[in-house]
């Protein structure tokens, strides 16, 4: 059974941090692209960052730039996703993805085919 499980969520204050895992199974992660999107209430879904399966290549929206450091382990079958210096506009539900991603479209949701159910990501004073 094809699986992603997120984790890791949680409330937190400005400035803080959490680190985010996507636990997979039921495939091989290993030549898969791994994507991770947010939404917020209300806002369309938007990929935050990514990271190749060849290379571990990474990419960051402009928003999460030097904040959030992806990562993966494919022997654990499972990627991450780091977040410092959290801020009210991190709020969201956070979602993991794998796919066979352009890895110059890898933050578009089209370009998946395997999602996580999510996990919450609230941050606030």
């Amino acid at each position: 059974q094809v699986q992603l499980v997120e984790s890791g969520g949680g409330s937190v204050q400005p400035g803080g941090s959490l680190r985010l895992s996507c636990k997979t199974s039921g495939f091989n992660i290993d030549y898969y692209v791994i994507g991770w999107f947010r939404q917020a209430p209300g806002k369309e879904r938007e990929g935050v960052s990514c990271i190749r399966s060849n290379d571990d290549s990474t990419y960051y929206e402009d928003s999460v730039k030097g904040r959030f450091t992806t990562s993966r382990d494919n022997f654990k079958n499972t990627a991450y996703l780091q977040m410092n210096d959290l801020t009210p506009g991190d709020t969201a539900l956070y979602y993991c993805a794998a796919g066979f991603a352009r890895f110059s479209a890898c933050t578009r949701p089209a370009e998946y085919d395997l999602w996580g159910q999510g996990t919450q990501v609230t941050v606030s004073s």
